[in-house]
């Protein structure tokens, strides 16, 4: 081990544990998770189950409390998620597939300006190594940027405190602004209104999406496999006119727990006095990359005319989970924002390591 990264005690996600491991550590967590979401929703705080699991459980991990998220759970409350976005896909969006190959295109001008960026910020004010810099300034694929960063002889607890960073800073950010300046508000119920006489077949329906769509996404080896799979097997059954129901609100609200508790976990072993410096950097970098997000956004509505929100979401520098359920609880369209955030992972996935190998690797 380099004494750069024993310097580093954050720890990234292992295969089966983010934090600590044992049935204490989650209890804690679901229980610091849940009282976090009824404070958010008492606040009336956008997606208010996500974000005040995400908080509360941060800030215990901070205060060095042991606290620990099972992948494995947090895989099966995410195929709920997909199965509630996949709802949101309906003809209607699907016809302005036109303006999204525009939107598309200014992404993937904006991913590449915002990594390199964040690459020079990085190279500027930590010192970390040109492969570390180079994977944790992506903006996206907090794992598969930590692995393969890895693979690269690069630090994977910097490029993975980065990461869990850059997506803390988002989902924090967006939701509070959408509060405090438009005045946003929305419940769990709302996120999942639907028709008022679903009866079995419907709930047949979408739990086969989740089961079929999480077993496809891993055999094709799909980026977000247990979200993308789901998501696309209920947009198919949507669109195809199978069902227009939703997962029960009660479920959605746990899954969100589920979810931002486990962003919280991720901070495990992050000490705040060992590492102000590059957890500063990390929090800057973010902030740079949404200022880039939304000066792009803006030329893409003088060029398509979409809505400024929904473009703002789309290209955010968030997870894709995160993301698009920000997008599904204020009401934006929910397709386009997921859209967008799955072309940006595989554009990141696909081209990321490409680059590196044949540019940084020279001279280092």
């Amino acid at each position: 081990m380099s004494e750069s990264d024993k310097a580093l005690p954050f720890r990234p996600e292992r295969k089966y544990i983010i934090g600590h491991e044992g049935w204490r550590p989650l209890a804690l967590v679901l229980t610091i998770g849940t009282v976090g979401g009824f404070v958010f929703d008492w606040l009336r705080m956008p997606l208010a189950w996500m974000l005040g699991a995400c908080v509360f459980s941060t800030v215990a991990a901070f205060c060095g409390l042991r606290i620990g998220m099972r992948v494995r759970l947090r895989q099966g409350m995410i195929i709920i998620m997909g199965v509630l976005l996949g709802s949101g896909f309906t003809p209607e969006l699907v016809q302005q597939l036109g303006k999204w190959a525009v939107s598309l295109c200014v992404l993937s001008g904006m991913t590449m300006t915002g990594a390199t960026l964040g690459y020079f910020w990085f190279r500027r004010f930590t010192q970390w190594d040109k492969v570390t810099c180079y994977f944790a300034a992506m903006p996206g694929g907090l794992n598969d940027m930590t692995m393969m960063g890895g693979a690269m002889g690069g630090q994977e607890r910097a490029i993975a405190l980065a990461h869990a960073l850059r997506i803390l800073t988002v989902v924090l950010t967006i939701p509070v602004w959408y509060r405090l300046v438009n005045g946003a508000q929305t419940s769990v119920l709302g996120m999942v209104s639907g028709p008022a006489t679903n009866d079995w077949r419907d709930y047949a329906v979408l739990v086969a999406c989740g089961v079929i769509g999480a077993v496809v996404g891993r055999l094709l080896r799909l980026p977000a496999a247990f979200m993308m799979g789901p998501m696309l097997m209920s947009a198919i059954a949507h669109l195809a006119g199978f069902t227009d129901s939703k997962p029960p609100g009660e479920l959605v609200a746990a899954a969100q727990i589920v979810v931002g508790a486990g962003i919280g976990c991720r901070f495990v072993g992050a000490a705040l006095h060992q590492l102000h410096r590059e957890i500063a950097t990390s929090i800057g970098a973010a902030a740079l990359l949404i200022g880039c997000a939304v000066a792009f956004a803006e030329i893409t509505v003088m060029l398509t005319g979409l809505n400024l929100d929904a473009t703002v979401l789309s290209y955010a520098p968030g997870g894709f989970a995160e993301m698009s359920l920000i997008g599904l609880a204020l009401g934006v369209e929910v397709a386009m924002v997921a859209t967008h955030h799955l072309f940006r992972l595989f554009l990141i996935v696909l081209t990321g390591p490409f680059i590196s190998r044949f540019v940084l690797t020279r001279g280092r």
